[in-house]
C-alpha cells in the first residue's frame, strides 16, 4: 500500500516541501510513499518549487479507513485532512505543539522544538546515511528560510542555523540572496483577494472552549495591505459567522522590520490586549517584535484566555 504523506491545510512552504522530502526519504529506505497537498500552494512555495524544478504534489481531498498516512509539519486533527480520524497514521514528523491527537495503534512520532520540520528531516537524512540531492537540499533550505524568516524569527534554533548552512552548500545557493527573493515572491498582496489573504495561511485552535482562527500574511509593505482593512474585516466577519469562530485574528507580519500588525474580530478580541499588553484601536494593534504565530502569538493568546477564566 502506498503511504500518503501530507502537511496541514492551507499549506505553506515547510508543509509542502516536507511532504516531498519525506516521501523521497521513504522511497530511499525501500518504502512506497507519495507526497500530497491539502490545498493550493502560495507564491512563495511556487517560487521554491520552480527554482529547484520540482513538481507540485497532487491535491488530496480526503482520507478514509483504508488509507495509511504520514503527517508532516502538523499533528492537530483540525488542521489535517478530512477523514483523518478514520485513517491509519503510521508516522508524524513535526515541530509544533502536540494537541487533539490520538491513535488506536502505536506509531512513529517525532516532534522536536526546532524552527522548521525540514531541520528534522535533514537529521533523518544523516541518521540513515542517505545522500541529499541538490533538489532536496534546496527544498529543505527553502522551508527553513520560510519558517524562520531568514533566521530572524524567535523560533530559530542553532540546529536550524546549522542545517541552513549545510543545505545551502549542497544546493549551491547563497541562502541570503535566494531567501530574500523567495520571501518577496510571496509577500505581494496586490493581486490577492481578501478571502485569499485571510485563508491562505490560517490555522484553527481550541482555547478554553473558544474556537479561534489565526491567519498570518507576510508582507514587505504593511500599508499596501492595510489600505484594504475594511474589505479584510468584512471577509473575516463573514467567515467567522459561517464557521462559528469565537475569535478571528489576522497577523500581518513585516518581514523586513520584524514586527506585526493584527486585526482581531470577535466578542473576546480584547484578549489581544491582555496577551500583548497593547490597546486595540478599531480592532487593530501593533505587536512590536512579534513575527512567530507558533512561539509568540498562539502561546500568549492561550495564556490570556486561561487568565480570563481563573
Amino acid at each position: 500500500m502506498t503511504v500518503k504523506i501530507f502537511g496541514h491545510k492551507n499549506p505553506d512552504t515547510d508543509t509542502i516541501t516536507s511532504a516531498i522530502v519525506t516521501a523521497t526519504i521513504e522511497k530511499e529506505l525501500g518504502g512506497d510513499a507519495k507526497a500530497y497537498r491539502l490545498g493550493e500552494i502560495n507564491k512563495e512555495t511556487e517560487y521554491a518549487l520552480n527554482y529547484f524544478n520540482v513538481e507540485v504534489p497532487e491535491l488530496l481531498e480526503s482520507v478514509n479507513d483504508t488509507d495509511e498516512v504520514m503527517l508532516v509539519d502538523h499533528n492537530e486533527f483540525q488542521q489535517s485532512a478530512d477523514g483523518i480520524e478514520q485513517a491509519t497514521i503510521t508516522s508524524v514528523i513535526d515541530h509544533h505543539r502536540v494537541a487533539n491527537f490520538e491513535t488506536d495503534a502505536p506509531l512513529y512520532f517525532r516532534a522536536e522544538p526546532v524552527g522548521c520540520t525540514a531541520t528534522i528531516l535533514n537529521k533523518i537524512y544523516k541518521e540513515n546515511n542517505i545522500e541529499i540531492t541538490k533538489e532536496m537540499a534546496g527544498l529543505m533550505m527553502s522551508a527553513i528560510i520560510s519558517d524562520t524568516l531568514l533566521l530572524k524569527s524567535p523560533t530559530t534554533t542553532k540546529q536550524d542555523e546549522e542545517a541552513l548552512h549545510e543545505l545551502s552548500t549542497i544546493a549551491d545557493v547563497n541562502y541570503e540572496t535566494y531567501g530574500l527573493d523567495m520571501l518577496k515572491a510571496g509577500a505581494s498582496t496586490k493581486d490577492k483577494s481578501a478571502k485569499t489573504l485571510i485563508t491562505g495561511d490560517a490555522k484553527s485552535f481550541d482555547m478554553n472552549d473558544n474556537h479561534v482562527r489565526i491567519a498570518q500574511v507576510n508582507v514587505v509593505d504593511l500599508e499596501e495591505l492595510f489600505e484594504r482593512k475594511q474589505e479584510l474585516t468584512e471577509e473575516m466577519q463573514k467567515e467567522s459567522n459561517e464557521e462559528n469562530y469565537d475569535l478571528f485574528i489576522l497577523v500581518v507580519t513585516d518581514i523586513l522590520a520584524s514586527d506585526s500588525r493584527v486585526i482581531a474580530i470577535g466578542e473576546n478580541n480584547t484578549v489581544i490586549e491582555r496577551a500583548f499588553d497593547v490597546a486595540l484601536d478599531d480592532n487593530e494593534a501593533l505587536l512590536t517584535g512579534v513575527v512567530s504565530r507558533k512561539k509568540q502569538v498562539v502561546p500568549n493568546i492561550e495564556k490570556a484566555f486561561k487568565s480570563l477564566y481563573e
